[in-house]
């Protein structure tokens, strides 16, 4: 069985292609993806970071950050930060629909983005935002 956190990290990944379906959704990509017509999204694993302990029973509490970057260029009848602004609000509306990810979490949340222009040779300025998840969770054991 998958370990607390991988479960996790692959109901972010699930819930993020759920929400944006024509977009290209990576995790861990070895290297920079192309952006697709539907926009592509790129999930990192992240960092659990130091858990809060309760030792009756012990019990491992991680606020664990997943970090994700969302692309997109302008379509025929939307600007790129339009585009982006809409893939970024139809995430946050599936999170804030199951803020459990069906009862895996304590509580997950989105962190606000930050912006960035994409530019390439020969193409449309894009738009890239980043942002996270952010998943509460608990375990019995960091290694489970």
């Amino acid at each position: 069985m998958a370990s607390k956190r991988e479960q996790v990290i692959a109901a972010v990944t699930a819930l993020v292609k759920a929400a944006l379906p024509d977009a290209e959704v990576t995790r861990n990509a070895a290297k920079a993806q192309g952006v697709y017509a539907g926009g592509a999204v790129f999930i990192e694993d992240g960092d659990p970071g130091e858990p809060d302990v309760d030792l009756s029973p012990v019990t491992y509490y991680y606020t664990h950050r997943i970090p994700l970057k969302v692309a997109a260029y302008p379509s025929g009848s939307q600007t790129r930060e339009e585009v982006v602004d809409a893939m970024m609000a139809t995430v946050g509306e599936k999170i804030e629909a199951d803020t459990t990810l069906g009862g895996l979490c304590l509580y997950v949340e989105p962190e606000a983005p930050t912006f960035e222009n994409i530019t390439a040779t020969g193409a449309a300025v894009g738009q890239m935002a980043e942002a996270a998840i952010i998943a509460t969770y608990a375990t019995s054991n960091p290694l489970t």
